[in-house]
């Protein structure tokens, strides 16, 4: 699901919850409550859960009296949000902006072929109540962002990010750390994912003696380059890994909120000696290449709480009115320049120019570089294109520059025909690559001073299927 960060126009109304009549307030210090009592059917329902060691009745009600905010409904989001349910989580909030789509239905576990179009929010809803009708499900059917992410998150004791993208999970963690509430997070791509429990037990802004718990900030202060931030879309992703991460986020919640670890101090001027946890982010690789073989798990220890968090630390200026003003800037903060390319004219043909001068014969001899990875090479490729992925092809003209080896190199050695004046097309998946690939051999003299053509076919693959061949497989 890739969010934008900017407020939606539907994000202008935002549901309030109201005290509905049961033990627990409203204010995020949700109780065991003194008078409520467990109904029949929540005995029947939640009996093997309250049996095991540490949660029992109370932790049962507590489960009963919190509020749980699920930010994303997806992949991590689908098998989080059953385990919640399942679990007696009194109310349940989901906040997402998408449709489902069949492309969605292979991981997001809780969606089915029969309501794709339909709101992801409302899709999720619609199985969770098969599962458990006793919580209170509420639908935010739009994305979160500046504008009304205070508004939301408020009104919940815990918050679960489920979001796939980095200007998301900063906003969320800010706003976390500035109203005290605990957040876990995950994310998944490709075969490997993360989990890591933030600002929990929930501390003050600018509290950073003691053991506390960091934020996202504290252990990511800068975003990845956004080269490397590819969605599930662009990079893939296997179901069983990322729903193992979102099971895992469950885990996590039941675990804070039986335990009433969500309910911050309130004498903060006592340092906090309670006997927790080092924090750890949680990293699971899923090794698909090896037919029979382990998965792997591994805890890395995270420093505690930084006195110089621009979020967190003991001279932090954010604030929740300058999030609602636009400071800081999500978006801008997530992504750097994009690599600009003054390619002359003459070093780039359009797909269908590059089809039409194929078909009358006026290229005839000359190397089709494909620059996708060979999973989407493998799904179609257009006649005589050889692939040489993006990545290796950096690394290989990397090893080339470093240990001084010819130019020559860089050219697949299998292919015949192929002298110092053979011209060289590439292409890749969207049009961005093939560019910079173009650079990187001219740069290297692949060239031949001039002698040999290297052309980018603008657009890529997408433009081949756009304008060239509608049925090409492109994904």
């Amino acid at each position: 699901m890739q969010q934008d960060i900017a407020q939606q126009p539907e994000a202008k109304s935002v549901p309030v919850l109201v005290n509905n009549g049961q033990d627990g307030p409203n204010n995020g210090t949700s109780g065991v409550g003194g008078s409520r009592r467990l109904t029949e059917e929540e005995f029947d329902r939640y009996s093997r859960q309250m049996i095991v060691p540490g949660v029992g009745k109370d932790g049962q009600l507590r489960l009963i009296n919190s509020r749980i905010l699920i930010i994303g409904a997806g992949g991590l989001g689908c098998p989080a949000a059953q385990y919640v349910a399942g679990a007696g989580v009194g109310t349940i909030g989901i906040v997402d902006g998408d449709v489902v789509e069949v492309s969605n239905l292979h991981r997001q576990v809780g969606h089915v072929a029969s309501r794709i179009g339909m709101k992801k929010v409302d899709s999720l809803i619609t199985h969770l109540r098969g599962l458990n009708t006793l919580p209170t499900y509420v639908p935010y059917g739009f994305h979160i962002g500046p504008q009304n992410a205070a508004e939301i998150i408020s009104q919940y004791d815990l918050v679960m990010d489920c979001t796939d993208n980095p200007a998301t999970r900063y906003l969320i963690s800010d706003i976390c750390v500035l109203l005290c509430k605990p957040l876990v997070s995950a994310a998944s791509v490709q075969k490997s994912g993360q989990l890591i429990v933030l600002n929990c037990p929930p501390t003050p802004q600018g509290r950073v003696d003691g053991k506390y718990a960091p934020c996202y900030r504290c252990c990511f202060k800068k975003p990845p380059p956004p080269s490397s931030m590819l969605s599930c879309g662009e990079a893939g992703i296997v179901g069983p890994v990322v729903g193992m991460m979102g099971v895992a986020q469950a885990g996590e919640a039941i675990k804070i909120l039986v335990s009433a670890l969500h309910i911050p101090s309130r004498d903060f001027s006592i340092p906090l000696e309670r006997n927790l946890a080092q924090p750890t982010l949680l990293i699971y690789t899923y090794e698909l290449e090896n037919a029979v073989g382990p998965y792997s798990f591994r805890a890395l220890k995270m420093a505690g709480r930084k006195k110089n968090c621009f979020a967190c630390g003991e001279n932090s200026t954010l604030t929740l009115e300058g999030i609602q003003s636009g400071t800081p800037n999500y978006e801008q903060f997530c992504s750097l320049p994009s690599p600009t390319f003054t390619l002359p004219p003459d070093e780039r043909i359009t797909a269908s120019a590059y089809h039409e001068a194929r078909s009358r014969g006026e290229i005839p001899n000359h190397l089709l570089l494909d620059t996708r990875e060979k999973e989407h090479f493998s799904f179609g490729s257009i006649d005589g294109a050889v692939n040489i992925p993006f990545g290796r092809l950096l690394a290989k003209a990397a090893a080339i520059k470093r240990e001084g080896g010819a130019a020559s190199e860089l050219l697949p050695g299998e292919v015949l025909g192929v002298t110092e004046d053979t011209p060289v097309f590439v292409v890749c998946r969207r049009g961005l690559d093939s560019q910079e690939a173009v650079e990187k051999l001219k740069e290297l003299g692949v060239n031949n001073g001039g002698k040999r053509r290297i052309v980018d076919i603008v657009g890529g693959m997408k433009a081949w299927k756009d304008d060239v061949d509608p049925t090409f497989p492109w994904v």
